[in-house]
């Protein structure tokens, strides 16, 4: 099997992508998380950019890397100005990082219109800043920027920056899309062109502006590319680079004559794309091949049927192979096997009048803008109601909501009034807002007779406008998330009015929670 280098460059490269700020302790847990994924070099930054990239580097050998070098990247030496003067030589040098990664310009025509020196001025500075970092100990990769545009322009002026950088003693060329619009077939053809031209190894990086990084890369390897480079979650400038996590489950599980990570790091890819975004402080992308929430969900009724019988009908890998899991949608194009897949536990298999009776009610449910794909709490709940087998633990008979300004800020008072066993229940609390005044209202009424609410709380709150061409008079839906210390659910509820919507959320989230704790004591 032959060797694929996996090069990350999420902290450099990625966080030039739009909305991405990593902090220096974000950049520490992602080194480490990449590190015990089995990734092989990390790219920390530029350590003349900014003070953050140079206190990485001063950071990162503390945390003890088992598996992967840290890289250091940076520019050929300005033009007319030895690299021993160099400021740029001198911060890679203070680094101290063993790996040094020079970007230099592959194109005649940036090296006209960008740089504005001549040919042979960009031929030196390329070899004359390689050649003094071996020098100094370093081992270098030289990234060839631009080389598809410039090999198709001017083919033998790219071969001889190529060859100026092995001869100057870089261990690897790795050859740049830099602007994202090569087209796989091309990326074949010049990588193989470029691995004959030169005698050292070539490497591939790509950019997704035409959303072919993920293939331009596979296309490079096959072609003799031995090492990727790339981001998690393909962040990066314009529309990102090659998404690592893509390439590396590609390489790993559908191809089978390349060595890459480890077994636990193929399993690991889900868990290390959701890390990456969360500290990245971004949602998740749902689509995202492999390794997003929706890559193995099924909704249509006939896919459901058929995934039940064998998953692979509508399923390339088995989703634990990269640590995600299959799940199983809910709504109106539901059919009676989405419903058996997701109540296993009630034993609906074999009880079509349930089963149909549950799909009725989620359809006409779904009709008002009821979801129940991130809802299974009020699902569970709604398959109760339909078998005629659950008990509501308490009975509203009104509630009230109050929001005042006053002059230290607005103030929102919650009064609710319900049965609870042969009790009349009458309670008042404050909150910071209509919604957190009613659960704690709820709670007051509840907690002295169920105490284990007390171990519940509420995590997370959305509200989505359904209908929004009825303006303020639109239908909303509102999501709420729960937990206690062993669960995390979700329930929704519909109405015209924001505060029934939630209301109707919060009460089936409690009730969730009771009948939960029944079941398992």
């Amino acid at each position: 099997m032959r060797k694929i280098e996996i090069y990350d460059t999420t902290l450099r490269d990625g966080s030039q992508g739009e909305g991405i700020n990593f902090s220096l302790q974000d950049k520490l847990l992602i080194a480490q998380r990449l590190d015990q994924a089995g990734v092989d070099y990390i790219e920390g930054g530029y350590p003349l950019s900014n003070q953050k990239d140079a206190q990485f580097f001063r950071d990162v050998r503390k945390l003890g890397l088992v598996h992967a070098q840290v890289a250091a990247f940076g520019m050929t030496r300005r033009r007319g100005v030895s690299a021993a003067e160099d400021p740029g030589m001198k911060a890679l040098l203070d680094s101290e990082a063993e790996v040094i990664t020079i970007v230099g310009k592959t194109s005649d025509f940036h090296v006209r219109e960008v740089l504005r020196v001549s040919e042979d001025e960009n031929l030196a500075m390329i070899s004359e800043t390689v050649a003094y970092l071996v020098k100094q100990g370093r081992r270098v990769i030289y990234d060839a920027e631009h080389f598809f545009d410039g090999w198709k322009s001017n083919p033998e002026y790219a071969r001889r920056t190529l060859q100026a950088a092995a001869d100057a003693g870089a261990q690897m060329a790795v050859l740049c899309d830099t602007n994202g619009g090569s087209m796989p077939e091309e990326i074949t053809e010049l990588t193989r062109a470029a691995g004959e031209a030169i005698a050292i190894p070539v490497g591939i990086h790509t950019h997704n502006d035409c959303a072919l990084a993920v293939a331009n890369s596979l296309a490079a390897v096959d072609a003799g590319a031995d090492q990727v480079q790339g981001t998690i979650n393909g962040f990066g400038e314009r529309c990102g680079n090659a998404d690592l996590i893509a390439v590396m489950a590609n390489l790993a599980l559908k191809k089978s004559d390349f060595d890459i990570l480890h077994d636990q790091g193929v399993q690991s890819l889900s868990e290390l794309s959701r890390f990456v975004y969360e500290t990245a402080n971004m949602h998740y992308v749902a689509s995202q091949p492999f390794v997003g929430p929706s890559a193995f969900a099924h909704k249509g009724g006939m896919h459901v049927h058929a995934v039940a019988r064998a998953t692979a009908s509508y399923e390339h890998i088995d989703p634990e192979l990269v640590g995600n899991e299959r799940r199983v949608l809910l709504s109106e194009l539901a059919g009676r096997s989405n419903i058996v897949a997701l109540a296993q536990h009630h034993d609906m298999a074999n009880d079509k009048e349930l089963t149909e009776k549950v799909l009725a009610r989620v359809v006409e449910l779904e009709g008002i803008g009821y979801q129940f794909e991130a809802a299974r709490a009020s699902f569970e709940l709604l398959v109760l109601q339909c078998a005629e087998r659950y008990q509501p633990h308490f009975e509203l008979v009104n509630y009230h909501v109050t929001v005042a300004t006053a002059e230290e800020g607005l103030t929102t008072e919650a009064t609710v009034k319900m049965v609870v066993g042969d009790q009349l229940r009458h309670e008042v609390a404050d909150g910071d807002g209509p919604v957190n005044a009613l659960d704690a209202a709820l709670r007051k009424a509840l907690n002295g007779v169920f105490p284990r609410l007390a171990a519940m709380q509420l995590i997370d709150f959305r509200v989505r406008v359904i209908d929004s061409e009825a303006g303020t008079a639109a239908r909303v839906r509102v999501m709420i998330e729960s937990q206690d210390e062993d669960d995390v659910w979700g329930t929704v509820g519909v109405s015209e009015n924001v505060i029934e919507a939630s209301w109707k959320a919060l009460v089936d989230s409690f009730e969730y929670k009771l009948w939960k704790d029944e079941q398992t004591s």
